[in-house]
């Protein structure tokens, strides 16, 4: 199953296939006694997609059979024992793809010419995603994090690995001699070809970057590198050999003060939108604006969720879930067309937008 969503991803994701392209959402559980529903519920929502492939004359025989063998592997790489808070299957003529979320998401099953991706942007933009590359003399590697993980990420050609003829970490350990590797040029050099190639990687997707290793290894960077250098810092050592869960702790505390930060600059920017009438509150009002451009900054508590019916008129109207015609994910349509539009995105935790009603916005006119 997949995770980490790039630009470059969301942009392939995005083109239009072959009719039809079928979108399959399911919320999933991370916990017993809820996640004990997953199992039946998914498979049920796989069934309803096959039995409206089979009710659409606009699909071929061959092509109705294709996209349901696609849709039977993709079922095959579900693993609910790692289930996260949603499930997207994409499945089309010749592809499939699983992605698990840390955002639920409305049960649905969508046939069209494009895959439904406004869940997985709004789960990309709630996870606040940033990179991890843990150095050390001998190896360097790249994590991919979130809201509450990191995962290794293969991407850009890391890991970068020396080979014992050009470095013996062995002896470097024995003789305590870990600071002079760092002096030694072709050490600078491997760590110079780590920081283009983290360069590389921020060009195609950008986030904050957070740098482990040793001291001397982060004293070399500061030396030698480009984006590097400039990264958060974190001076601890034999993560680029480690696990995912020991990174996750070394750079926890310090993303969880980045998250109160920008909570905080959120709030002061939206009490001065609201001094000079460019604030925007509540469902109604910030999907208004978001449709004509008009939202610079849009500001969403983490679990905020609202269903309605746009029945054309100046107003979104209250619905149930289920409720025929009903908008079940209205708020990662806001969130999907805010980004697209340049705003930028930040989910901050409940309660923090007070009489706000869970989303606002600051306007750019």
């Amino acid at each position: 199953m997949e995770h980490a969503l790039s630009p470059a991803t969301l942009t392939e994701l995005r083109r239009p296939r072959p009719y039809p392209a079928v979108s399959v959402l399911t919320p999933t559980h991370r916990r017993e006694p809820e996640n004990a529903q997953d199992r039946v519920r998914l498979r049920n929502v796989v069934a309803e997609a096959k039995r409206q492939l089979e009710a659409d004359p606009a699909v071929p025989r061959e092509r109705r059979a294709d996209v349901a063998r696609q849709l039977d592997q993709a079922l095959t790489e579900v693993d609910l024992t790692h289930a996260e808070d949603g499930l997207v299957i994409f499945a089309a003529p010749g592809e499939h793809q699983v992605w698990s979320l840390a955002r639920s998401v409305p049960e649905r099953v969508v046939l069209s010419d494009t895959f439904l991706t406004r869940n997985l942007v709004s789960a990309q933009a709630a996870e606040r995603p940033f990179w991890v590359l843990s150095v050390s003399a001998d190896r360097v590697t790249l994590w991919s994090g979130g809201t509450d993980r990191v995962t290794e990420d293969r991407t850009g050609g890391f890991p970068l690995t020396r080979s014992r003829e050009n470095f013996d970490a062995e002896r470097q350990e024995r003789i305590g001699d870990l600071p002079s590797a760092f002096r030694d040029e072709d050490t600078r050099h491997f760590l110079r070809e780590a920081d283009t190639m983290m360069s590389a990687v921020l060009r195609e997707d950008a986030r904050p970057l957070y740098v482990t290793g040793e001291p001397a290894a982060l004293s070399c960077l500061d030396e030698i590198g480009s984006v590097t250098k400039d990264g958060v810092h974190v001076p601890h050592g034999g993560l680029a050999h480690g696990t995912h869960e020991a990174v996750w702790q070394a750079v926890r505390p310090l993303v969880a003060a980045e998250a109160r930060k920008n909570t905080d600059t959120v709030a002061r920017e939206l009490e001065s939108a609201r001094g000079r009438r460019a604030f925007a509150a509540g469902v109604d009002e910030v999907w208004q604006n978001a449709r004509e451009g008009r939202v610079g900054l849009l500001a969403v508590e983490e679990n905020y969720r609202v269903t309605v019916r746009d029945d054309g008129g100046a107003h979104l109207i209250p619905a149930e879930s289920g409720d025929l015609d009903a908008r079940e994910d209205i708020v990662d349509e806001i969130v999907e067309q805010c980004l697209e539009t340049g705003a930028a995105v930040r989910f901050v935790p409940d309660g923090t937008l007070g009489d706000a009603d869970g989303i606002a916005g600051v306007l750019r006119y």
